[in-house]
């Protein structure tokens, strides 16, 4: 995720500091290196109700850097974001690119078992020179989090407006999309012991996100169950089964490329 960054940048997971505007109200204004509010789930693994996170979640932003302005109603019910950053998922800014990009969010929960969410970004994430702006909407509901059976709902979608070609015309009209349902349901035998279970599609036809060289470009759907044992509080041990399917042969064998990708995961998260 930090590839393209500054060596030094490479190294920071979030640094930010903030300040409350108003006395009375729940107002901030924080500048540096966020954990992005774009979508349901965390970059810490152990945070997140599956052990791997979904297509969408790996090909959106773990982070974003900039100033935002934050304010929380009285009641605890709304979340109202707005946010200047230098990119999508970008600490320093790409060269050829003056930016800067909006970010922003809206939440809303109107009791302790519902979350709404609606979170944008309008920008870029290419040189000036090809002119494409970038318009991404995340909408998510969370439901009954805290109950024996929980869902999240999820969509994205995206749109690159079609870039500026090497002769200085713009290469047709419109724009390229992709968009990501996902559904994750979680059902909680115990405080100790719980399953998961996720179906999601990544559709990117035109290679936006997930450039793939192929005909029908990244089209593919994903299958996974989640088993999760909490040792301890802080201590939780994960495994996970995962099935790929895609419309075009990408997924690397040693008998050369398949439309199918299917993988065990285990893992033991300790935190302190």
């Amino acid at each position: 995720n930090y590839a393209a960054e500054q060596p030094l940048l490479r190294n920071v997971f979030e640094a930010n500091a903030g300040v409350k505007l108003s006395k009375k109200r729940d107002l901030w204004l924080d500048a540096g290196i966020f954990g992005s509010h774009i979508g349901s789930e965390s970059a810490i693994s152990k945070d997140c109700w599956t052990l791997t996170r979904s297509l969408v979640a790996e090909n959106s932003p773990y982070y974003l850097a900039g100033a935002k302005l934050t304010y929380n109603t009285p009641n605890g019910k709304w979340t109202l974001l707005g946010s200047v950053v230098n990119g999508w998922q970008r600490i320093a800014k790409l060269p050829g690119y003056t930016g800067p990009a909006i970010s922003t969010q809206i939440q809303f929960k109107p009791s302790a078992n519902v979350t709404l969410n609606w979170s944008t970004f309008l920008g870029s994430d290419r040189p000036d020179s090809l002119k494409q702006t970038r318009f991404y909407n995340n909408f998510y509901a969370i439901l009954n989090p805290n109950g024996k059976v929980s869902a999240i709902l999820s969509f994205d979608i995206g749109s690159d407006r079609k870039p500026i070609g090497v002769d200085g015309r713009r290469v047709g009209s419109g724009s390229y999309v992709w968009y990501a349902p996902v559904a994750i349901v979680r059902y909680s035998i115990s405080d100790a012991l719980k399953l998961a279970g996720r179906v999601e599609y990544y559709g990117d036809k035109n290679g936006v996100i997930i450039a793939t060289g192929t005909q029908n470009g990244f089209q593919t759907w994903g299958y996974s169950l989640n088993v999760d044992y909490f040792i301890l509080p802080t201590a939780v041990f994960r495994i996970e089964g995962k099935v790929y399917d895609s419309k075009d042969a990408i997924f690397e064998s040693t008998s050369g490329f398949r439309k199918t990708n299917t993988s065990l995961t285990t893992s033991l998260a300790v935190s302190f």
